[in-house]
């Protein structure tokens, strides 16, 4: 009985069942899975169930010897049961191992990931195993050596191999010449038999097709692109108009080469290094750098001397290449020492900053200045004055008259009407007239002046007769109809307020503190010949056309054709000025007043004063004056327009003002230096409106000879007082 107890020995023919087996397993596995840790698992599971078969085999045996012990014959069979279920189970635990985990692993070496498969496939099969099977198991494998792919590779055939799987240390061995070879021989003839696949019609078609949707899809996709780079351009435009550059002008950056008078390349680059040389002096200070600082210091002087006035490369001493050799050196030497890209670009903005803010200061100063030029009253100008009011009143009562006193009323004759204090100017305006006019016998001039200069410009024109036109002098100050109850703007101007406006400008009031523009302070506008122009009827009474002169325009051909131009029942022929935005009703008037908002329209075009031909029986019929008074009444504060005869002009004869031919009135020869010079010289009249006048210094010298032309500076009394060109 004990010897039929003993467990029978294993069979001989066990380790070779089990290398077959093992073939076959890693076989499949290598097919399925390339994993040694699985194939391993599997091998394992499998010589166990081998191993219990046999135990079951020998438990079977034995139960039909022994029928006393029957009840533990169900043991076995439980067992195969059991292993039948336990199987696939572990084919598919192993299975799901392996997927699991590939990607987690995949960083290691293939021979490291292949010990620690192993290692987890045997930590799974401890929990699922005895301690005994695992015995017999590791007992069977131990003359085997380590279980390995390679054992089983050579035997398989080419179909179950997989050539881009790497699974262990021999499968690196692939990369030798013989098997690159081979693999490149396998991915030939796959590449050409799927080649010889795809060329079959249907195919063909088919990828013509996907390519059509390709380059379709590609060309929405570009003109998407293209619009949005569209819409990105206008923003960046819209963006750009609301930049503020009226400071700037042309001292930015970004300016053109041609607007740069220094456009010389040799000056352009000592100033850059001049920049340049004041940056790293700063930094250098900064970082206590004495003798570097000291260098800067003694090569920013040599090129300020070097460059002196120059105003082009020809300008330049010899000295000159010599400074700019010598800065270049210092500024690479203090590039290398200092150079800070984050703290250069401070010292560049913190020196633009400056530069702007100069130039600032200096248009400020320049425009109260030039304002101050215009203003004042040149010596020989004032000195002419004075020397003709004596002599005019040194004169007996009887020849202080002029002659042909009968024309001053003929409305057949040609009329008209000059309004200034400046003797020279009034001249020039009544020689330039008289010298074009083809009949000058039919002209007529009616000057107004103050009492100031009432006996120098009657001097004057008795000393020098406008050949045989009719010419007559008259004071405003003797128009006893002109006074405050009748003039809103004559009890303006004697109002206290407007004294403060102009005489305590310099005080922080309310009044005053709110005007910072220097034009509107003009003391003209104060006079009262300033303002005579919307009184022309009542000044000229039994006319019914005159023509308005300013006293700073000079007359270059005959104005007799303005009689005969048919204004269609306006009552103002004037020139447009609308081809620029500022010469809008915007600009001159306040349009957030609801009055003028309501009645007026921004974009409308203004016009100029300077040369207007004006019907007096429209304009009593229209009633100008009563229309002026009202704009005028309602503008006491100043709260509609700022002070000057433009903006009440272009509202009292709103929508009743005739477009003039541009031809007859040229403008802005007294501010704009870029006056087309044919349309100068083709002019009826050229207008040197703005604050540079031609009988001032600070005139523009271009346009300064077609004034000039008309003045007699071979007089007596102009050569007292030092007047020449």
């Amino acid at each position: 009985m004990r010897e039929r107890e003993k467990i029978e020995p294993v069979p001989e023919n066990y380790n070779s069942n089990k290398d077959k087996t093992k073939t076959q397993v890693c076989a499949c596995e290598l097919q399925q899975f390339a994993s040694e840790s699985q194939c391993c698992a599997l091998l394992s599971a499998f010589e166990w169930m081998v191993l219990s078969t046999m135990a079951l085999k020998r438990g079977l045996s034995y139960a039909g010897v022994s029928r006393s012990r029957s009840k533990e014959s169900h043991f076995p069979v439980l067992g195969f049961i059991f292993l039948c279920v336990l199987a696939p189970l572990l084919f598919f635990f192993a299975r799901g191992l392996h997927i699991g985990d590939q990607d987690d692993i995949s960083v290691f070496p293939s021979k490291q990931v292949s010990k620690w498969r192993e290692w987890q496939a045997l930590q799974e099969l401890k929990s699922l195993l005895s301690k005994e099977v695992l015995d017999v198991i590791v007992a069977s494998t131990n003359d085997m050596g380590p279980l390995s792919l390679e054992n089983f590779r050579k035997n398989l055939s080419a179909s179950w191999r997989a050539v881009e799987v790497e699974t262990s240390k021999a499968t690196a061995e692939l990369s030798q010449p013989s098997a690159l070879e081979k693999s490149k021989e396998k991915d030939d003839r796959f590449s050409d038999d799927r080649a010889e696949s795809n060329d079959n019609p249907v195919h063909l078609a088919r990828r013509q097709l996907i390519e059509k949707r390709r380059e379709k899809r590609a060309a929405e996709l570009v003109k998407q692109d293209d619009d949005v780079i569209v819409k990105l351009e206008n923003a960046a435009i819209e963006r750009s108009k609301s930049v503020d550059s009226s400071v700037l002008g042309k001292y930015n950056l970004w300016r053109k080469e041609n607007e740069n008078e220094n456009s010389d390349s040799t000056i352009r680059l000592m100033r850059d290094q001049i920049i340049m040389a004041r940056v790293y002096l700063s930094i250098a200070k900064m970082k206590n750098k004495p003798e570097l600082y000291q260098e800067l210091q003694t090569r920013i002087r040599e090129s300020h001397r070097a460059l002196g006035d120059a105003s082009s490369d020809a300008d330049l001493t010899r000295s000159a290449q010599e400074k700019i050799k010598a800065m270049g050196q210092v500024l690479s030497k203090a590039k290398e020492q200092l150079y800070d890209c984050k703290l250069v670009t401070g010292k560049l903005r913190a020196m633009l900053q400056t530069a702007d803010d100069q130039v600032r200061g200096l248009k400020k100063q320049s425009t109260f200045l030039s304002q101050l030029a215009a203003k004042t009253i040149p010596n020989g100008i004032h000195c002419l004055s004075m020397r003709l009011t004596i002599d005019y009143y040194l004169l007996p009562p009887e020849k202080r008259k002029f002659p042909k006193t009968e024309n001053l009323e003929n409305p057949n004759l040609y009329h008209y009407a000059l309004f200034s204090d400046n003797v020279l100017a009034a001249s020039v305006v009544v020689n330039s007239t008289i010298v074009n006019a083809k009949d000058p016998s039919k002209h007529v001039f009616h000057l107004v002046t103050d009492k100031l200069n009432f006996g120098a410009m009657n001097m004057w024109f008795l000393l020098n007769p406008p050949g045989k036109a009719t010419i007559h002098v008259e004071n405003v100050d003797e128009f006893k109809w002109l006074n405050s109850s009748y003039s809103p703007v004559l009890r303006q101007l004697e109002s206290a307020t407007m004294k403060e406006y102009y005489f305590k400008a310099g005080h922080p009031t309310t009044l005053s503190s709110g005007a910072s523009n220097l034009k509107y302070r003009n003391p003209k506008y104060l006079s009262m010949l300033n303002h005579l122009r919307f009184y022309l009827p009542q000044v000229y009474p039994k006319l019914d056309k005159i023509l308005f002169l300013d006293d700073d325009i000079v007359v270059q051909k005959d104005l007799t054709g303005l009689w005969a131009v048919d204004l269609h029942g306006k009552v103002n022929g004037a020139v447009e000025t609308c081809g620029q935005s500022f010469h809008r009703f915007d600009k001159y008037l306040n349009f957030s007043n609801p009055h003028i908002a309501r009645n007026f329209d921004p974009n409308a075009c203004g016009w100029a004063y300077g040369m207007n031909i004006f019907d007096l029986k429209e304009w009593k019929k229209k009633d100008i004056t009563g229309i002026y008074h009202k704009w005028q009444n309602m503008n006491e504060d100043r709260v509609l327009w700022k002070l000057g005869t433009l903006p009440p002009g272009l509202m009292t004869f709103y929508k009743l003002t005739h477009p003039l031919n541009k031809s007859w009135h040229v403008l802005g020869l007294g501010y704009n230096p870029s006056v087309d010079r044919s349309g100068v010289e083709n002019a009826a009249v050229i207008h040197y409106n703005g604050n540079m006048k031609p009988w001032l210094e600070i005139a523009m010298t271009k346009y300064r000879h077609y004034w000039t032309k008309y003045v007699k500076y071979n007089h007596p009394y102009l050569q007292n007082c030092k007047l020449s060109e």
